[in-house]
């Protein structure tokens, strides 16, 4: 069982077992037919994976690495917010009619800000300190940004990146306002674990540790029964996660810069409800 499957399936059994269920208020997500989505949910989860020992990608069911990838460059690469620029079609039901959604994601990365040193976006900004200033305590990410909350399609989840350099090795924070545990964990795992990776490398740097803190931890009603019959499958060793290590340019990465040797998972071949 890799470490990931560990992670996943104690958050999940925690969960299910002393998670608070808000059937009784009023929420936003809604199912496809209209009806209320409800959750079952714990409050502040932080999960640890040691990126040194294992990539943290789960068995108990596939998760699409690529795709994921691919989303993560057009955020953090690309700082894109305009959907025909994105290889995969997650982001299709945010879509506006300029196609794009909105001033969210990868269009925050992109702003350029101020610094005594010169203008830099969010992204270049942590490239230029983790290679000149790696002992700042200030090197981070927020895209949360309240002056454009009301032109975002969609409030960022995975909303802040926070960088460290511990001798010669990268540990980093994803902070996440909320979680759906089912269709997004351990795709923004394999997203963040991926960055730390490139970030370490093109700085000259080990990667260390992922620190994953989610405030709003949740399974939706719908999901249940579906997370139990995952928990109940076999699982397997983690894979061996291959990076091209002639790429010494954040921007020259593309997601075939990537391998995962050895990657076995259980089939899921169920049809997931998506509350919007």
């Amino acid at each position: 069982m890799s470490r990931a499957d560990e992670i996943y399936r104690a958050t999940c059994i925690d969960i299910l077992e002393n998670g608070f269920s808000d059937v009784n208020l009023e929420v936003r997500p809604k199912w496809a037919d209209g009806t209320p989505a409800h959750t079952i949910k714990k409050f502040g989860v932080v999960n640890r994976y040691n990126l040194a020992e294992e990539f943290p990608i789960m068995t108990l069911r596939r998760t699409y690495w690529k795709s994921a990838i691919d989303e993560l460059l057009w955020i953090w690469q690309k700082k894109s917010n305009r959907i025909d620029e994105l290889g995969s079609h997650v982001w299709d039901e945010w879509a506006g009619e300029d196609g794009t959604i909105g001033k969210a994601y990868g269009y925050q990365l992109g702003i350029k800000h101020e610094y005594k040193e010169g203008q830099f976006d969010q992204v270049d900004r942590v490239l230029y300190d983790l290679k000149h200033n790696p002992a700042s305590r200030r090197i981070l990410t927020n895209i949360y940004n309240f002056q454009d909350l009301h032109e975002m399609n969609l409030y960022p989840c995975a909303y802040s990146m926070t960088f460290n350099v511990t001798g010669d090795t990268l540990n980093a924070i994803l902070n996440q306002r909320s979680q759906d545990m089912l269709t997004a964990n351990n795709w923004n795992v394999v997203q963040y674990a991926a960055l730390v990776h490139m970030m370490a490398q093109v700085s000259g740097l080990k990667a260390g540790e992922l620190v994953h803190v989610i405030a709003d931890c949740h399974i939706y009603d719908r999901h249940v029964d579906l997370v139990k019959r995952m928990l109940d499958n076999p699982a397997y060793e983690a894979p061996e996660f291959i990076v091209d290590k002639n790429v010494d340019n954040f921007y020259d990465f593309t997601k075939n810069s990537f391998r995962m040797e050895g990657y076995k998972f259980n089939a899921f071949d169920f049809e997931i409800p998506i509350a919007i």
